[in-house]
């Protein structure tokens, strides 16, 4: 019975656009907890109790809430499930993290220091080597770059079919870039690897994105670029800030071409709103020289 509703509510929320994996996985874990004991109705204490199974704090909070949104759903249409209080398991909000900018020589120094990820007859520290390099010259989200295909390189640049949100889009390559994953393929066909996936792991396969981050934050400790293990740090998702923020710093100073450029690169980026492209950007000194230029020419009464 819960099973149906769970499959109904899944489809709403991938019919607006949303991917609703974990949601999904997480409602088909508790129904399946709840009809060990002939539950065929949402109940309060049933979900307080599976909650408290769970390894964690965070995983207990991400359990209630995705409980509780699915009971106000199917209570709509029959008030006998029972909808738990908002916050018993609390808020949960965190800061969010302040990026690193990473300096070129940064970047370059983390993807030599992957090829000694793994004995070099295998394709896993090329993976990680060109992985890293691809984020950093395009920005992409470590999930799109992991969906990549090999035939999503094409002839007009790289095709990113899973986007946010579901949203496909075609991002341009500099010859550069380009050049790098051809090397890339190359290697791979040399060792042997294969499977659809661009980047891939001896198994064939991309690797997960979780790994990805782990391998990442070691090179990065290892160079002396990131403390100890609970520090916070230099991040994966801070190449995708660095390249924002260096793409701006390239941007001609008057206000008409910035302007066309923030919403270049929103496209870019695969935001939904230029405003959440606004959140991708730090103070940098080449930044607050050309804000301190502009501000000097306000004042002097000439065009900014």
């Amino acid at each position: 019975m819960l099973n149906m509703h769970i499959s109904r509510y899944v489809t709403l929320h991938r019919s607006l656009g949303r991917k609703f994996s974990e949601q999904e996985r997480l409602l088909h874990l508790y129904a399946a907890y709840a009809g060990g004991f002939g539950d065929r109705h949402i109940q309060v204490q049933r979900v307080y109790d599976w909650c408290h199974t769970a390894s964690s704090q965070n995983v207990a909070r991400r359990r209630f809430d995705t409980v509780r949104n699915f009971s106000r759903f199917i209570q709509a249409d029959d008030p006998v499930h029972e909808v738990p209080p908002a916050g018993v398991f609390g808020r949960g909000k965190r800061p969010r993290p302040t990026p690193t900018i990473i300096e070129p020589e940064q970047v370059r120094a983390i993807m030599t220091a992957a090829l000694d990820v793994a004995s070099q007859d295998t394709i896993s520290p090329y993976t990680y080597h060109y992985l890293f390099g691809l984020l950093a010259a395009t920005g992409l989200r470590i999930s799109e770059a992991l969906a990549l295909q090999c035939n999503d390189l094409v002839e007009d640049g790289l095709i990113v079919r899973n986007g946010k949100f579901g949203k496909q889009r075609l991002i341009t390559l500099q010859p550069s870039t380009r050049q790098a994953l051809e090397a890339y393929l190359a290697t791979r066909a040399r060792l042997g690897a294969t499977g659809n996936d661009l980047f891939v792991t001896i198994r064939g396969r991309a690797p997960h994105k979780v790994r990805a981050h782990v391998v990442f934050v070691r090179l990065a400790r290892q160079l002396g670029y990131r403390g100890p293990t609970g520090t916070a740090g230099m991040r994966l998702h801070d190449l995708r800030h660095t390249f924002a923020v260096r793409s701006l710093e390239s941007c001609p100073r008057d206000r008409e071409a910035i302007a066309h450029h923030m919403a270049t690169l929103s496209v870019y980026l695969g935001h939904a709103s230029v405003a959440n492209t606004y959140w991708y950007l730090e103070a940098t000194p080449v930044l607050l020289r050309d804000i301190a230029a502009a501000s000097e020419q306000l004042y002097r009464g000439e065009a900014a």
